[in-house]
């Protein structure tokens, strides 16, 4: 049995990355004949610590408790046939360890799915955004066997620094993510949003359309948050929910529409598209700012819509709350852009493969 060292931040089912990136190709991996060794340095006890603001020795002895995590991965590495690390090996601006473990000259895929070579810090760290040297990432490319990227933007960062890259979307299970709305039964249009507090600037890019909408139609429609904060400070009213794992795909469908606003900004230029993803599989019409992959996922008008500034995004917003039907039309669509395109059965040969050629180090990209 071939062994596989997952260098990766947080504990299974915590970062939607990781979970859409890696984890679900687990029972596959397995099923193929490989162990995969899950190696995450944020425990469940130290997350909320970590993203908190302040506490800076509890955030000290994190740091040093993953320091010691890291060197025993180095160590245990010389049993391993693969290394898979996703984002970054540490949470400083280090190359150390990804140094460290090629030396081993164990093959190293390196994957991500942000522009993780800007530096966008959580709202908990931003005094400590210093410490990231988010430009360490083009070293970690150049120590790598294969680069896995999210979209097209990622790629062209890291075909800079590795010549073996390649385009592996955010990709979704469909058994997984499976419609079952008709269980919620509401009087009004539920708008929604999903993310957590590091993106929820985004969300508050829509507040002032979304005021719009509540003053046209009253209690005919309300607004729902799924996000990991329990504070609420904006002044719009929305149902905000916790993000649970155990609920996700029920508080999820609650939506009848989802929205994906974003900046046009080289940061959100490199995102994959996930929020809208999520609704696309669940059959919940998606309005998206056509920013990066975003307009590859959506055929406007077809699966989703796309909308550019605050008119299109009320004009498009009205049509599906008077609409039922057109909603139910476009969620349609979007599952089978989701079954065609973005789904696990779709892709997990491919990754099955990128496994193999990275430990053999021959690559048909």
């Amino acid at each position: 049995m071939k062994k596989i060292l997952a260098i990766v931040q947080h504990r299974k089912d915590r970062s939607p990355g990781q979970r859409f990136r890696l984890e679900h190709f687990i029972p596959a991996l397995e099923q193929n004949g490989y162990e995969v060794i899950f190696s995450n340095i944020i425990s469940k006890k130290d997350d909320e610590l970590f993203y908190s603001k302040g506490k800076y020795f509890a955030k000290l002895r994190i740091l040093i408790k993953s320091f010691f995590h890291r060197l025993r991965d180095v160590r245990i590495t010389k049993d391993c046939d693969l290394i898979f690390i996703y984002r970054e090996a540490f949470m400083l601006g280090t190359t150390y360890f990804e140094k460290k473990l090629a030396k081993t000259k164990v093959p190293i895929i390196f994957d991500f799915d942000d522009s993780i070579w800007l530096n966008d810090t959580s709202d908990g760290n931003k005094n400590l955004a210093w410490l990231k040297r988010p430009e360490k990432n083009a070293k970690i490319c150049g120590l790598s066997t294969l680069v896995l990227v999210g979209n097209k933007f990622l790629a062209d960062y890291a075909k800079q620094y590795n010549s073996n890259v390649f385009i592996l979307p955010t990709i979704l299970n469909i058994d997984y993510h499976n419609f079952s709305k008709s269980q919620i039964k509401k009087s009004a249009v539920c708008i929604g949003w999903t993310g957590t507090t590091t993106t929820l600037k985004h969300f508050y890019t829509a507040i002032p359309v979304l005021k719009r909408i509540k003053e046209k139609y009253k209690e005919k429609v309300y607004f729902k948050v799924i996000a990991n904060t329990k504070t609420w400070d904006k002044d719009i009213d929305v149902k905000l929910t916790q993000w649970n794992k155990e609920t996700e795909i029920d508080d999820l469908c609650e939506f009848d529409i989802g929205i994906m606003p974003l900046p046009n900004d080289k940061w959100s230029n490199g995102k994959c598209g996930f929020k809208g993803l999520q609704c696309l599989s669940l059959e919940i019409p998606a309005v998206m700012s056509p920013v990066g992959v975003n307009t590859e996922i959506i055929e406007h008008g077809v699966n989703g819509f796309l909308a550019d500034d605050d008119e299109q995004w009320f004009e498009i917003l009205s049509k599906l709350i008077e609409n039922p039907e057109l909603r139910k039309e476009i969620g349609k669509n979007g599952r089978k852009t989701i079954e065609e395109k973005y789904s696990v059965n779709v892709w997990e040969d491919k990754f099955l493969d990128l496994i193999r050629q990275t430990i053999e180090k021959k690559f048909k990209l």
